[in-house]
């Protein structure tokens, strides 16, 4: 009996891996999905907008990025294979150390993966943004 097994299976598994050490800021487990040549692109709606390329580079991106959170996550809350690409919808909440105000944000991340490494993250800061770039039809995007 062939057991089928769904398109990207193994790299979602790694990519839920790499949000869950994200959390816990082992940095060096959050990169372990990641080619070492990733390109890594922020928009320009998010703090430290840019590209970022090579493990090293995302790594120093990734440990700035939580060094003013007093406490948060980013969690993945659906994730949708389209082709060689991983959208990832992601719910970040954080608190920073000199606030005691939750900042809430609902975004998207997609990965495209070759060779079972992600070769290319592009974050969006609109999920439906992401469906389009991804060509992915419809509207939930929330």
């Amino acid at each position: 009996m062939n057991i089928v097994t769904p398109p990207l299976t193994a790299e979602t598994e790694a990519l839920k891996k790499a949000y869950a050490a994200f959390n816990r800021n082992d940095i060096a487990a959050t990169v372990e999905a990641l080619d070492p040549q990733i390109e890594w692109t922020e928009p320009a709606e998010f703090p430290g907008a840019g590209t970022y390329h090579g493990h090293e580079a995302v790594k120093a991106y990734l440990s700035q990025s939580r060094a003013d959170w007093a406490e948060g996550s980013s969690e993945p809350e659906r994730f949708i294979v389209a082709g060689d690409k991983i959208v990832v919808f992601v719910r970040a909440r954080a608190r920073l150390r000199a606030s005691t105000e939750w900042h809430d944000t609902r975004l998207a991340d997609v990965f495209t993966f070759r060779n079972g490494k992600a070769i290319q993250m592009r974050a969006f800061a609109d999920r439906q943004q992401a469906r389009e770039w991804v060509g992915v039809k419809g509207s939930d995007a929330n």
